[in-house]
C-alpha cells in the first residue's frame, strides 16, 4: 500500500511517501523554518534532490509545495497524487476524545476542531493538511494519529495536577503528553540495542527540537513525560517557554494588559528560545549567536541543557534505575553542544560520553552509541522515525475497511 505521511511541527513539515508492502521509500522530505523564512529539502530515492529556500509563510503554504514536489516532472516520483492509496496524519492532541489511531470522518475531524486550543501551534496545521489533502484527494482514505495515545500509561499519580478533582473531571484537565510517536519508535530501537527483555528496560528518550519534550520509559510504558495539558509544558523550547510558576502568567498579564488569548499567544510564540536569546527561535541561529559571543544565546542554550538534565535525573529516580538515554530530533540528533552540554558533569549517574565521536558528523540514518565502555548508562543517538509509525498504522486501519 502506498501511504503518504504528513507530519506537522511548529516550524517543519515533515513528509514521506511509503509503499508497505515492499518497505521503501520512493520521496521523503522536510520544509523547515517555516515562518522564519522557509527551506525545503526533497529527497527521491533514485538520488534527485531538491533544495531551495523558498518562501514559506505558513504551514498551508508548506503543504502546497510538498505536493508540487512529489508529482512534478523534475523532482516528483508520482504521475498524479491517485497513485496514494492512503494518507496518515500525525496529530499532536487527541484532548478526550482520542486514545487511539481512527479513520478520519466528518465527526472525527469536527472533534479535532475542538483540541485547536489545546495545541495552538500544531493543531491549527494538522488540520490544514487534513484540508488540503481532501481538496486534492477526496476518495483517499485518511487516518489520524495522535502523540498523545503512547502516554495514556502514565499512572494517576504522573498525569493528575493539583486541582480540585472535580474541576479535572469537568474539563479534562490532565497531563496528556506528545511526541508520542517519536517516543515509542525510539524507545522501541533502544530496548532492541539493549538487548534485554523490554519489561526491564529503563529509558530516558529526548526529543529535542524546536518543540521538545522527554519521557520516562519503563518497560516499554510511559510512566512520566514534561509535555502536559498543552505542548506548552516542560522544557523551553523554539518559542514557548515551556513549565513556569503559575504566577508569572496573571502577573504579566496585569503588568502588560494582556487578554487571555494575547498571553496565550505570548507563551506560544514570543518566549523560548527567540525570547531569552532575542535572537532566533532556531538553535542553529542561537549556537551561532554563542560562537560571536552572545551572552543571552549562551544562557537560552544553558537553561535547555539544564532542564533537560534535571529530568533524565528525576526520571531516573522515578524509574528505580536507568539503562539508557536516547537523544532524538532535530536538536537532539544534530546539536553536538546539546548533548555534550547535557551529559556533562552527569557521573553520578554513570552517564559519561565520547567528545569526539559526539563531535562526528552522522549519517541520518545512523543510530550511534556516544557512551564510553567505562559509562554505565547506554548514551545514543537515533533518528526518531515517527513517519515510519504513523504508515503502519494507517495501512493497519485502512487494509480493514
Amino acid at each position: 500500500m502506498k501511504v503518504l505521511v504528513v507530519n506537522a511541527g511548529s516550524s517543519s513539515l515533515k513528509y514521506q511517501l511509503f509503499d508497505t508492502v515492499t518497505g521503501e521509500v520512493p520521496a521523503k522530505g522536510i520544509c523547515e523554518r517555516i515562518g522564519i523564512d522557509g527551506k525545503i529539502d526533497h529527497k527521491c530515492a533514485d538520488g534527485r534532490r531538491w533544495t531551495e529556500e523558498i518562501s514559506m509563510p505558513n504551514h498551508s503554504v508548506a503543504t502546497k509545495i510538498v505536493v508540487d514536489a512529489l508529482t512534478g516532472k523534475e523532482y516528483g516520483c508520482l504521475a498524479s497524487m491517485d497513485e496514494i492509496e492512503a494518507i496518515g496524519h500525525r496529530v499532536v492532541h487527541g484532548g478526550p476524545y482520542f486514545f487511539e489511531s481512527c479513520l478520519l470522518t466528518d465527526e472525527v475531524l469536527e472533534k479535532l476542531e475542538l483540541c485547536r486550543d489545546l495545541a495552538p501551534l500544531h493543531t491549527p496545521a494538522a488540520i490544514m493538511g487534513i484540508e488540503g489533502c481532501k481538496a486534492v484527494m477526496p476518495t483517499v482514505p485518511q487516518v489520524l494519529v495522535f502523540d498523545t495515545a503512547f502516554h495514556q500509561t502514565m499512572p494517576a499519580e504522573a498525569y493528575t495536577y493539583a486541582l480540585p478533582y472535580e474541576m479535572c473531571e469537568k474539563y479534562n484537565i490532565r497531563r496528556y503528553g506528545f511526541h508520542g510517536t517519536s517516543h515509542k519508535f525510539v524507545s522501541r530501537e533502544m530496548a532492541k540495542l539493549l538487548d534485554k527483555p523490554v519489561e526491564e528496560t529503563k529509558i530516558v528518550t529526548c526529543h529535542v527540537g524546536n518543540g521538545s519534550s522527554i519521557s520516562a520509559v519503563k518497560g516499554g510504558k510511559v510512566i512520566d513525560t514534561t509535555m502536559g495539558f498543552t505542548p506548552l509544558d516542560g522544557v523551553e523550547m523554539g518559542t514557548r517557554c515551556g513549565a513556569i510558576d503559575p504566577a508569572i502568567v496573571t502577573f504579566v498579564m496585569k503588568k502588560e494588559g494582556f487578554t487571555p488569548d494575547e498571553m496565550d499567544n505570548f507563551m506560544n510564540k514570543k518566549c523560548g528560545f527567540l525570547g531569552v536569546s532575542g535572537v532566533s527561535s532556531d538553535s542553529r541561529d542561537v549556537e551561532a549567536g554563542i560562537l560571536e559571543g552572545n551572552k543571552r544565546c549562551e544562557l537560552a542554550a544553558n537553561v535547555l541543557a539544564y532542564q533537560i538534565k534535571k529530568y533524565i535525573g528525576s526520571y531516573a529516580a522515578a524509574m528505580n534505575g536507568l539503562d539508557a538515554v536516547v537523544f532524538t530530533a532535530g536538536m537532539g540528533e544534530n546539536n553536538v553542544e546539546l548533548r555534550e552540554r547535557v551529559c556533562k558533569n552527569m557521573e553520578f549517574y554513570g552517564i559519561e560520553i565520547d567528545e569526539e565521536l559526539n563531535a562526528k558528523t552522522f549519517r541520518q540514518s545512523d543510530n550511534v552509541k556516544l557512551s564510553t565502555e567505562n559509562s554505565k548508562v547506554a548514551v545514543w543517538v537515533i533518528p526518531t522515525n515517527e513517519e515510519l509509525m504513523i504508515a503502519s498504522d494507517t495501512a493497519d486501519i485502512v487494509s480493514k475497511l
